[in-house]
């Protein structure tokens, strides 16, 4: 069967993400990796623009998102509550709801060590289509197409508390159930050398408690163990409810 041409992928693109381009060219941009735009390494011909201004616009709009959602909350919090909805897995995971990587224009080479496929190039990609939105739409336009992906994540979102050390109050917690401490899995390491993005998880035995992101090992590694915490708080209070 003959694949759909680029002009028809990128109108069944813009159905799923219910936005439609006035200026075709910053879609066509946010869909093209580097790989596609030739061997020059200087070439702009490529998303990594878009990408930066989307990264930028979507930490804005969430932050102040936050901001004026829990008020109650200082700085701690709210970076964490941050980091929870902005990482490097929940931008692949919607790209792939979008089925975003079967748009993607790349190289031959690109595509055959599943470049379509790839966490890190899919979230690249998404925050490119994000910063093509802005140069499209503006700010209140973005805000809008944001809150569409973003608004389940933020009703779902569990503030956690101003934790100085929440590896320190897990291992704590588990020595005292358990006497068996927790330990922690690097899982991913993407973004180029000067903006590394990690991704860790803490488990207890076998067991994954929770996951993290940040940009250090050190970072991921106190978030995924402050999810886990919240995980753990959850199972309590829901094991509490079902006995009365």
């Amino acid at each position: 069967m003959q694949k759909p041409d680029f002009e028809t992928l990128i109108l069944r693109l813009e159905s799923r993400i219910q936005y439609t381009f006035r200026d075709k060219k910053q879609i066509q941009l946010a869909l093209t990796h580097r790989s596609f735009s030739g061997l020059d390494a200087r070439s702009l011909d490529n998303n990594q623009r878009l990408e930066f201004l989307g990264d930028a616009v979507l930490q804005l709009i969430i932050t102040l998102e936050l901001y004026q959602r829990y008020s109650e909350h200082d700085e701690g919090p709210l970076t964490k509550a941050r980091a929870q909805l902005v990482n490097r897995r929940t931008l692949a995971n919607l790209a792939k709801i979008i089925d975003l990587g079967s748009c993607l224009l790349m190289s031959r080479g690109e595509e055959l060590s599943g470049g379509r496929e790839r966490s890190s190039a899919l979230a690249d990609a998404f925050e490119a289509i994000v910063g093509a939105v802005f140069i499209d739409a503006g700010y209140e336009g973005t805000k809008e197409f944001i809150l569409r992906f973003f608004n389940d994540h933020l009703g779902e979102l569990q503030i956690l508390p101003n934790l100085e050390n929440p590896k320190g109050e897990l291992q704590e917690y588990l020595q005292i159930q358990s006497n068996q401490p927790p330990h922690y899995e690097l899982l991913n390491v993407s973004g180029p050398d000067h903006d590394r993005s990690f991704e860790c998880a803490v488990l207890h035995g076998e067991k994954e408690l929770g996951r993290g992101c940040g940009k250090s090992k050190k970072e991921a590694e106190f978030h995924a163990a402050a999810e886990a915490l919240v995980n753990i708080r959850e199972n309590i209070n829901s094991d509490e409810a079902s006995k009365k």
